[in-house]
């Protein structure tokens, strides 16, 4: 059986070739020679193909393998052997070289496009220099930096006019403030109030809030405020930032109020308003300079009224207040400073406040438990201190069981319960009488007692529900003044009235 000759295949893209025509051609068209192309086979001899694999597989021929392909001589179609190179594969799966284009994947030959041109070669991949990015980037940078200027100077040279976006303003809703309102009693009570300012040796040593009560420069405030100050050691600070050398005029520790004067006239005085009309409910106002801060306003309630307060720093005699009770936030440095009721006056004088330990103490801060000495007990105890320098305080004349736990508060019931030719012993107390009320209040501590009685004046007649022996009286008794009653003289610790 003959072969017929092997066409070479057509180069992609180009014009198929003609085959050329070898020496070593055998007149029958077999294969021969060693330089005739043993690889390529044409679409037309893929039949003849097929019995050159039927007859190698039938022969048991020994197999060659790649290396060998195309070196050995191969078994010929008609059971002999070839002399030239020309190699039968005797194996159904095609060779790398079968598969590679034109062929498909399978070995078979395909005529490629006509129309397709060669693929373009890749172009060689390269690397850019870092100094080359480095001047892309600061260049880049440049023209952002330039660009970002260019349009901003063109928004406000060209934007919207500011016009466009403002918000809306206020619709001219006048700012006055109805007459009794928390602003205007503000607005009128400020001016009359003063920050105080005490030293020592060059050192503060306490500062708090005073109100002017003369329009000829004479001002009330607290005893602790200026105790400590030495002379020409106390400074006043007005509402306008006018800074003055104060002079203190009189102190009573018993009350805690003191009376200083500046050089100053013509000033506006606040109203001592009528303490005894308030009751619980009624506003409050409390104007003072709070840590320092001056011409501060805070308001509240009247949340009790008669609270015993103690005060005093253990230094001088303790200080015994009726005091009003106010929500109004009192912090120290309020100390002296007015509270006012709604109709602008003074009804208190801001003394004390109630710390979280329950003390009432000027350190601590506001927990809503304010204290004032009340303005009626201010307006005599200021009067005393401009006339005479100093003030005196009503009594009764008894010494106070402190050890006494039963109802009411019982007289030391021995000689010295008694004090000789004073108010009590003339009114007819004895030792060891229990005192259950005073004008028609309960009492059940001393301390209740005490402040009760300093709230009336020297001369006032109290009267006092007396238990002796189980048997019930009421004894009129009119207060003496602490300037007549020797207390001093007896050697008793406080309370003694």
């Amino acid at each position: 059986m003959n072969d017929p000759t092997f066409a070479s295949p057509t180069p992609v893209g180009g014009e198929p070739e003609k085959p050329e025509t070898s020496e070593a051609a055998t007149p029958d068209g077999a294969v021969a020679g060693e330089a005739g192309p043993a690889s390529a086979v044409a679409p037309e001899a893929r039949p003849a193909q097929a019995e050159v694999f039927a007859s190698a597989e039938g022969s048991n021929a020994p197999q060659p393998s790649n290396q060998n392909a195309g070196t050995q001589g191969a078994p010929s179609i008609d059971g002999g052997h070839a002399d030239a190179a020309a190699v039968a594969v005797a194996s159904d799966a095609p060779t790398a070289e079968m598969t590679a284009p034109p062929f498909t994947s399978d070995g078979q030959w395909q005529m490629p496009p006509e129309d397709v041109p060669p693929a373009a070669p890749k172009a060689p991949l390269g690397r850019i220099r870092k100094r080359t990015v480095a001047a892309i980037s600061v260049g880049a940078l440049a023209l952002g930096i330039l660009g970002g200027a260019g349009g901003a100077w063109a928004y406000n040279e060209y934007g919207p006019a500011a016009s466009s976006v403002a918000l809306p303003s206020a619709n001219g809703i006048s700012v006055d403030r109805p007459e009794g309102s928390v602003p205007s009693i503000a607005a009128a009570v400020m001016p009359s109030v003063v920050s105080i300012e005490s030293t020592s040796t060059g050192e503060r040593t306490s500062t708090g809030t005073g109100f002017v009560i003369r329009e000829d420069g004479y001002i009330l405030t607290n005893n602790h405020v200026v105790e400590g100050a030495a002379d020409g050691g106390v400074k006043v600070l007005k509402s306008d930032g006018t800074v003055l050398d104060a002079e203190v005029i009189g102190t009573t520790p018993e009350y805690d109020l003191a009376v200083v004067k500046i050089d100053q006239t013509g000033l506006t005085p606040l109203v001592l308003g009528d303490s005894d009309q308030m009751v619980v409910g009624d506003a409050t106002i409390a104007v003072g300079s709070p840590l320092g801060l001056d011409s501060t306003v805070t308001t509240g309630i009247i949340s009790a009224l008669h609270r015993p307060v103690t005060a005093g720093d253990g230094t001088q005699a303790p200080a015994y207040i009726d005091a009003i009770q106010t929500d109004a936030a009192i912090n120290p440095g309020n100390s002296g400073g007015p509270l006012i009721n709604s109709s602008g006056e003074v009804i208190g004088i801001n003394s004390a406040i109630a710390s979280l330990g329950g003390s009432s103490t000027a350190t601590a801060g506001s927990v809503g438990l304010g204290f004032a000495i009340t303005s009626n007990q201010a307006r005599r105890t200021a009067e005393q201190l401009i006339n005479d320098g100093e003030a005196t305080f009503p009594v009764i004349g008894v010494l106070l069981d402190q050890t006494y736990t039963g109802e009411g508060i019982k007289v030391v019931d021995d000689e010295s319960g008694i004090i000789a030719g004073g108010p009590s012993e003339t009114a007819g107390l004895r030792p060891g009488d229990v005192i259950t009320a005073i004008d028609g209040r309960i009492v059940t501590r001393s301390d209740e007692l005490v402040v009760a009685i300093r709230a009336q004046a020297p001369g006032d007649d109290v009267e006092l529900a007396v238990r002796r022996g189980g048997d019930d009286s009421i004894v009129i008794v009119t207060l003496g003044s602490s300037a007549d009653v020797a207390l001093d003289s007896q050697s008793v610790p406080n309370p003694s009235e």
